[in-house]
């Protein structure tokens, strides 16, 4: 279902308030011709949500008496609790800030009378318009920078999870821009006003719902308010409220571009004949164009070469070529025509400067030709916080990536393959990793690759997952992990093509997905498989880091020994349950995330207890970690004295953290796997992360009587996945079908 009219909103709104306004104006100034209230910016354009702020302008010719006509109008609007931007000036005053400040020169473009003298109005309006034209070179200056500026502080509305709908790259900023560039000479044809004008339909009707659910003014849509702004806007959930956002912002960002295109012009001294690229394709004005005797209907595979050719040599794509492009290429034939396989790999490597080149022939429909399988992951929202990026920008961006590695790797056309092709799936019903995996056997063969060459590819889609959650969840010590991974990978080839391509995916995922952490042990678990995937006994790499010889030394003292060192916390105390939640509980208490941990633990010898130790890696803060006060509350807690539970309680109280609303985890679920490991039960826990967490979720394998041997700790976005190799108090692994299910409702109890 469509949203509803958002300019036809906005219209409303600003009329309604015009009326408000003018009837305050009038009782300030009456009729007065040397008077006149504007409004100017989004209000002047009718552009007005609930909670905007009101852009208004007391333009007037008196000498006297104008500051107390000034708070009779303003004072009003005030006390009603509007935000409003104002100002007070002369005609000539107007002149003098339009002609010096980007942000008075456009915010007058639109100026509009609310009420007084409609000479006064249209003379601000003339006058900013005189102003415009006549700085033309140094405002398309300033709107250039204004705009590289905001690609890199608020990025690419089409492509985030929670865009900035002004002030995006494709949001309602470039709408303006593009009326502003027209106002300076640019060309905006029919279809592409049309176009704009839909898009700032779609656009605008999210605002004003943001608005409106919000309570306040704003324009980022984040995850906590899109289901509700779905339901505003009259859209059937929040998935088709961000893929029409998604798409609107795409064309925005297209004819903007193509505005802009046309703005440029082409110096005298770089025009020099046709230059030759590929068959059938040239440069022609620093354009990349198709030849004429270039025929896209007989010869599809000429995209492909277009496409390359754009991205190695920098020269972007004629608007026409790509026109003619999309009214002749017709669905890639199966299989491909020779040739096109090598083009296509050659542009995947071309990295980041492919991006915009994909995204061109992806506005006109041309990218789904070549691959058919993408119509599913266009536009397609990842509503999880783990993620930025659409499916389909995530997949261009995890390629790109795959390309920058593709040194490591003996086959870079299998890794950028597989990379393109990792998250395919996500864009049908059912498991992703499942549908990839099918798609990509009909895809490999279809494209022009070996059957073994498939097989490699049909690999990476089905382990895209497997080195980063066996090396953030499970015991790298343990000789189970690493056969395990061997015997899915099945080859080092292989293995290092996964590795490049965790790299890339997590890179492309977000900021949070790939650390020194995570690139630590990705990098461990690889050294240890590929050793037995090269003939090793996997007994010569499970060795254990923890406890060190040091660590064992201090607990045969029998005494308690608190150690820090950079992100790293070892406790050694005597063995007593609840012993490990207590240190997790601390950190918690001062709001320190754990990344992982590690516990060991000794029978009592002679006369001396039983001896316990624990390591905890940490997130160190930009703030750093405040050891002194850890330390304080550390010794406190194992002396028992201090009251960890009602703590975290009082924190969990007055700690406000924003709960994103995903379509990830849900509910809370709790896993044990006994052929995990070779000595432990496995125990992962997904749920979503608060205060305490994972001193309740420990405190409760305490008190089952369950001593933890190593723990992994990960916080997906909103979310964590835990996972605890414990043992039973006489050292066995967990088999007793009550203790388990008590196990599993203790847990989901203490994740509630």
């Amino acid at each position: 279902m469509a949203g509803p009219a958002g300019a036809a909103a906005a219209v409303t709104l600003s009329a309604a308030t015009d009326r408000w306004l003018a009837a305050i104006a009038d009782d300030a100034f009456g009729s007065s011709d040397d008077v006149a209230l504007v409004a100017v910016g989004g209000y002047g354009r009718g552009e007005l949500a609930p909670f905007s702020d009101l852009d208004l302008l007391l333009v007037h010719r008196l000498r006297r008496g104008i500051a107390e006509i000034a708070d009779r109008v303003w004072y009003p609007i005030w006390n009603a609790g509007v935000a409003l931007g104002h100002g007070v000036l002369t005609l000539k005053e107007a002149r003098q800030l339009a002609a010096d400040d980007l942000t008075p020169a456009t915010a007058y473009l639109s100026a509009r009378l609310i009420h007084g003298s409609g000479r006064l109005a249209d003379d601000l309006r003339a006058t900013a318009a005189e102003s415009w034209v006549k700085g033309r070179r140094r405002w398309l200056s300033a709107l250039e920078s204004a705009t590289l500026e905001r690609l890199d502080t608020v990025g690419e509305l089409a492509f985030l999870l929670e865009p900035d709908l002004k002030n995006s790259i494709g949001g309602l900023r470039d709408i303006h821009t593009v009326g502003w560039l027209e106002q300076l000479g640019a060309e905006v044809d029919a279809d592409d006003q049309r176009a704009l004008d839909a898009t700032r339909d779609v656009l605008l009707s999210a605002r004003i719902a943001l608005h409106r659910q919000a309570g306040r003014a704003g324009d980022v849509l984040r995850l906590d308010d899109q289901d509700a702004v779905a339901r505003l806007t009259g859209y059937d959930d929040a998935d088709q409220l961000m893929g029409a956002v998604s798409a609107a912002a795409r064309t925005v960002a297209w004819v903007a571009e193509g505005v802009w295109g046309r703005l440029r012009p082409i110096r005298v001294e770089r025009i020099s004949p046709d230059r030759p690229l590929a068959p059938g394709i040239v440069i022609h004005n620093d354009e990349v164009t198709l030849s004429r005797g270039a025929d896209p209907a007989r010869d599809p595979a000429v995209l492909l070469r277009v496409l390359r050719a754009s991205a190695d040599s920098g020269a972007p794509i004629e608007r026409a070529t790509l026109q003619r492009l999309a009214n002749d290429v017709p669905v890639f034939p199966s299989p491909w025509p020779a040739g096109a396989l090598d083009d296509f790999v050659a542009l995947l490597l071309e990295g980041h400067r492919a991006i915009p080149v994909m995204e061109a022939a992806d506005q006109l429909g041309l990218w789904v030709r070549v691959l058919p399988e993408w119509a599913s992951v266009r536009n397609r929202v990842q509503r999880n916080a783990y993620h930025r990026f659409t499916v389909d920008r995530h997949l261009w961006e995890a390629t790109a990536n795959a390309a920058h590695l593709a040194g490591r790797v003996a086959r870079p056309d299998l890794l950028v393959l597989g990379a393109l092709l990792h998250d395919i799936g996500k864009g049908l019903p059912g498991d992703h990793t499942d549908n990839g995996v099918a798609l990509t056997a009909q895809i490999g063969p279809r494209i022009g690759l070996s059957a073994p060459d498939t097989d490699v590819v049909i690999d990476l889609v089905r382990h895209h997952l497997l080195l980063p959650d066996i090396a953030t969840r499970r015991d790298l010590s343990d000789d189970a992990t690493i056969t395990a991974v061997a015997e899915s990978v099945g080859s080092v080839p292989t293995l290092e093509l996964l590795w490049a391509l965790t790299e890339a995916d997590s890179i492309a995922t977000g900021t949070s997905a790939w650390g020194t952490w995570k690139a630590e042990l990705v990098a461990l678990l690889v050294d240890k498989t590929a050793h037995v995937l090269g003939g090793g006994d996997v007994r010569d790499v499970t060795w254990r880091p923890f406890p060190s010889d040091e660590v064992l030394a201090l607990m045969a003292s029998g005494e308690v020994h608190v150690a820090v060192d950079d992100d790293r916390l070892t406790t050694v105390a005597p063995d007593r349950p609840g012993l490990f939640s207590r240190v997790a509980g601390v950190l918690s208490l001062n709001g320190l995330d754990v990344l992982g941990a590690e516990a060991h633990s000794d029978p009592a010898v002679g006369d001396g207890p039983a001896m316990a130790a624990n390591e905890f890696r940490i997130v160190v803060p930009r703030h750093g970690v405040p050891w002194d006060r850890v330390l304080v509350d550390l010794r406190r807690a194992l002396d028992g004295q201090l009251a960890i539970e009602a703590r975290l309680a009082e924190r969990a109280r007055t700690y406000r953290r924003r709960r994103a609303q995903t379509a990830g985890v849900g509910e809370p679920q709790v896993r044990l796997d006994n052929d995990a490991s070779s000595n432990a039960t496995v125990v992962e826990v997904r749920a979503p992360n608060g205060v305490g967490t994972l001193y309740r979720m420990t405190k409760a394998l305490a008190e089952l009587g369950l001593d933890i041997r190593h723990a992994k700790v990960q916080t997906l976005g909103p979310d964590v996945v835990d996972s605890f190799y414990v043992q039973t108090a006489s050292g066995t692994k967990l088999t007793d079908a009550f203790h388990q299910r008590e196990l599993e409702r203790a847990l989901l109890h203490a994740v509630a």
